[in-house]
């Protein structure tokens, strides 16, 4: 079964660090775009940062300055370094990959992992 299985979440106060990490298993042929998406209560996804499989970076201007995106493509994982954490990132944070299969090319989603940032 082709999976992207996130981790690192959990609760950290303001101005504090986390590292999300999400690495995809399964039968992948080719993967292509990877990138970050969260959720906070009552609110639409948002795209938090997003990378090519060359390395290009777009990150969310809500967290430019302080989030990082990258990837190890031997690995197949994607990561992203949050540092001086606000109480408004508190949110359920999405990996995401564009992927290639036995069928085809489609997006695959992680399960989410859940990040709370206290005041």
């Amino acid at each position: 079964q082709v999976q992207l299985v996130e981790s690192g979440g959990g609760l950290v106060q303001a101005g504090g660090s986390r590292r999300l990490s999400c690495a995809a298993s399964g039968r992948i042929l080719s993967i292509n775009a990877m990138g970050w998406y969260r959720q906070a209560p009552g609110k639409q996804r948002e795209l938090v940062a997003a990378i090519t499989s060359g390395g290009s970076t777009n990150h969310a201007d809500s967290v430019k300055g302080r989030f990082t995106i990258s990837r190890d493509n031997a690995k197949i994982s994607v990561y992203l370094q949050m540092n001086s954490l606000k109480p408004e990132d508190t949110a359920v944070y999405y990996c995401t990959a564009v992927v290639r299969t036995v069928p085809g090319w489609g997006d695959l989603w992680g399960q989410g992992t859940q990040v709370t940032v206290s005041s």
